[in-house]
Formats: C-alpha cells, structure tokens, sequence
C-alpha cells in the first residue's frame, strides 16, 4: 500500500467516515464459531488482562513505600496506552498481513477487516475480534514487565514515551516474526507457546538495557531497599499465577486437548520452580524466605510459557526445578557480582527464565503432545534446539539495539531520570502528588513524611529548589 492510501485510510478512521469491514452474514458465522472455544478465549484473554494490574501489586509490594503508587500506576497506566495502540495499528503491525517476512502491514489499521467472522490463518473456531483482543492482552503486560528494572527512578512522561515506542518498534516486529503468519522465525520453525520469547525474553533484556543506562538508585548498595509489603506482592503473585492458566492455556486458541495440558504443565512447572527457588536460598542464605517462593513461583511460570503447548508433564518439572534455580543464581549471584540495579528482577526473572524456557522448548518438546509441534533434542531432533537458540539470539539482540536507540533517541527531547531532590523524596509525591499510606511513616520501607512540606502535596515542586 502506498504511504498517500495510508493516510487517507488513517485520516478517514479518526474523522469516523469508514469503519471496518463489514462481517459475514450471522449464518456463515454460526456455521463456523465454535461458542465453547470462543468462551474459552474470551475467558482467557479476561485472565491475561488481570495478569497486569496483579504484576502491579507484585512489583508494587517489592519496592520502597514511598514509590509504590508510582510503580503500580506505570502497570496500571500500560493497560490503556497500549490497548488503544494496539487497536489503532499495533495488531496490524503485529499480525497482519506480512511485509518481507519482517512486520504487518496497514491493512487492518483501526481494525480494519477484523471482524467476527474467523481468520482460518490463525483461529479457525473463533470470531477474529476474539483473537486480537486476546493477543492484545499480550501486548499490555509485556512493556509493563520492563517497568521492575527501572523502578523508582524514572519520569513519568519518559517511561509513556518508551513504552509507546517500544512497543511499536519492538513489541510488534518480534511478535510477527514468531507468531506472524509469514513471520521469519516462524518459518524457521521456532516454537513459542505463550511467550517465551515474544514476551518474556525481550521486555527482561530490554529492561536490564534500561537500568545499566541510566544508572543506580541513590544509595544502592549501601542502603537497605527491602521490599515494604510482602502480603502486597504474594497477592499479585498468586493473582499471577492464576491469570497465567489464561495466558498458556488460553493460547490454544480452543478448550481441547493442547489447553488442557497447558494448563496441567504451567501448574507443575511453577510448583517445581517454587520448591527448587527455596530450596536454594534455604542452602545458600540460611533462610526460606515468602519472598523467593512466590520469586520461584513467577520463575517457573515464565519458564514453561514457551514449552506450554509441547511439552509433558514430567518434562514440565524438570523446566520448572531448573528454573527455579537458575533464576534464583541470576538474581542473587550474577546482580551481585556485576552490581547493575535491576530493581525488581525483570531481567533475572523474565529475561533469564524465559531464555531457559525457550531453550527448554528444543530440548523437551515432543510431537506425541502436540502434533503441530515438533520433537525437542530429546526426542532424536537437534534441529530444534538450534532453532531455539537462533530465536533467542535473535529475540535479545534485537531488544539491545532497540531499546538503546530508543533511549538515547528520547533523551534528546526529554529528562529521562527524576533528579535527586525527586528521588528522596519518593516518586508519589513528586511525580503524581500523592502518598500511598495516611501515614507514611507506618509503612515500612524509607519513611519520607520528615520531608513533606505541610502544605498540601500537590504544592510540591517537580524539581529541587534552585
């Protein structure tokens, strides 16, 4: 399509004077929707939508009371900036109609052409409207992942401006390449259930790119930075846990056989992943904390996502043990050594793990799960493990040299991180003028009500005083 139609088309749809194509008759459509699996969809996709206001109170327990707002409202504003992009033209990008193997094009800009009749291409039984809103779900909780690494220390217009971004640029060609009909690691034959690499992968690396770039929080390393509210972040845990049945289950695309042991796997593998996460901190620090096991428990989710639809259940734990001690050592050993703030282990978890569970993929995969898979290292074919591993080289330097250019292509319109009067006093106050707690000093964390002026916060200023 030439640039002219365009922006005709976008120009029309904003001015409301086209709409998309209109639908089949309702008799061609009840012929071919299957309701059972179009509920099953529908249900899975309100799951995966319920996953990100839960990563909000899990991140939002971790950090220090007077940042919890602002880390909760980066997830919680994620749900609608990325939900309009991604009706206006981020599931175009990501899904439509492939360009040279590398992105969507504009056909179904402002949804154009996705009606509720079925696209065979990718969900024979449901309404096409039912695929892009599930795949929607996706795309908001994965740029919202990214926000643990940079937590406590970034603007808030800078952080809309990357997520906008990153999302467009990263988010949407990796999601085609991988789940794109025509997309190049598709056709390469990488295998990624739920999200391995399109979610987990690139939002973990992206966020340790964003945190060796603009630096550590004030006093890491020689201040305590605690978690203020562990009930907090148990729950959004658990709440993870439960949305995660949506988000690998779900990815079926049909209450059938394949979503059933999606559902069985995902469940063994974050139980394996929250014994071996314990069990390995019990050893090396002396104590089991509630922390590493809903930490191990995160860990094994993201671990099986990839391997969902492919794997056994046996295979399953095995993802999930390792899992839990992989990523246990990548975030209380390698942080440790290298000292770089990811402050809520986004790259230590998402990125670590789910590279595991990618990896883990060519290795445990077997066709007798799922025929429209492929056999694993371990089933006689390492093909796949080679294929794994190209999607997952390929997956992380793509995010590295993105979010960089992102990065500094932002910092040259805008201040990036919030200056270091901002960052005492807490990003509550300073960048949304409010407090998490009545009385801030109750919670635990860095108390900061010596500090508040008496005025109201609102009067606060942005900026230290000159």
């Amino acid at each position: 399509m030439k640039k002219g139609k365009i922006y005709v088309r976008i120009l029309l749809l904003f001015l409301g004077l086209v709409t998309p194509k209109a639908a089949l008759a309702a008799d061609t459509v009840a012929a071919k929707i299957d309701t059972g699996d179009t509920a099953f969809v529908l249900f899975s996709a309100a799951l995966v939508l319920l996953m990100t206001p839960a990563l909000a109170l899990f991140y939002g327990g971790m950090c220090r009371s007077k940042n919890v707002l602002s880390t909760i409202m980066q997830s919680f504003f994620t749900i609608g900036l990325i939900s309009v992009q991604w009706v206006l033209f981020g599931y175009s990008l990501a899904f439509g109609p492939d360009i040279q193997h590398f992105v969507g094009n504009f056909d179904w800009i402002g949804l154009s052409g996705v009606t509720n009749a079925p696209n065979p291409d990718y969900a024979a039984t449901i309404p096409h409207s039912a695929f892009m809103i599930f795949q929607g779900m996706f795309a908001v909780i994965t740029p919202a992942l990214i926000t643990g690494a940079f937590a406590e220390r970034m603007r808030f217009p800078a952080f809309v401006a990357f997520t906008l971004l990153w999302a467009t640029f990263v988010y949407d060609p990796v999601a085609h390449w991988v789940w794109g009909v025509g997309g190049w690691l598709r056709e390469m034959g990488v295998l990624d259930f739920a999200g391995g690499t399109v979610v987990h992968i690139i939002s973990g690396v992206s966020g340790l790119v964003i945190c060796l770039m603009i630096g550590k929080r004030k006093g890491y390393g020689t201040e305590a930075m605690r978690p203020h509210h562990l009930p907090m972040t148990v729950l959004g845990g658990g709440l993870l846990w439960f949305g995660w049945f949506g988000f690998n289950a779900g990815s079926a695309l049909a209450a059938n056989e394949i979503a059933a042991n999606a559902f069985v796997v995902t469940h063994v593998s974050a139980a394996a992943a929250t014994i071996s996460w314990v069990v390995a901190e019990w050893k090396i620090h002396g104590k089991p904390t509630l922390l590493g096991a809903v930490s191990g428990g995160v860990a094994g989710l993201v671990s099986i996502t990839p391997a969902a639809g492919f794997v056994t259940a046996p295979s399953a734990i095995a993802i999930g043990l390792l899992g839990g001690f992989i990523c246990f050592f990548s975030v209380s050993l390698i942080k440790s050594k290298f000292g770089y703030d990811d402050a809520l282990d986004a790259f230590g978890v998402h990125g670590v793990g789910g590279a595991w569970g990618a990896l883990a993929t060519g290795l445990f995969a077997s066709k007798a799960v799922n025929e429209a898979g492929a056999d694993g290292l371990l089933y006689g074919n390492p093909a796949q493990f080679a294929s794994q591993f190209v999607g997952v080289a390929v997956s992380c330097l793509f995010a590295v040299i993105m979010t960089i250019l992102i990065m500094k292509s932002l910092a040259l319109f805008m201040k990036i991180r919030v200056d270091e009067f901002q960052e005492n006093l807490g990003l509550d106050l300073t960048e949304h003028g409010e407090q998490g707690y009545a009385n801030q000093d109750l919670a635990a964390g860095s108390p900061v009500s010596h500090l508040v002026p008496t005025a109201s916060p609102l009067s606060i200023p942005e900026t230290s005083p000159a």
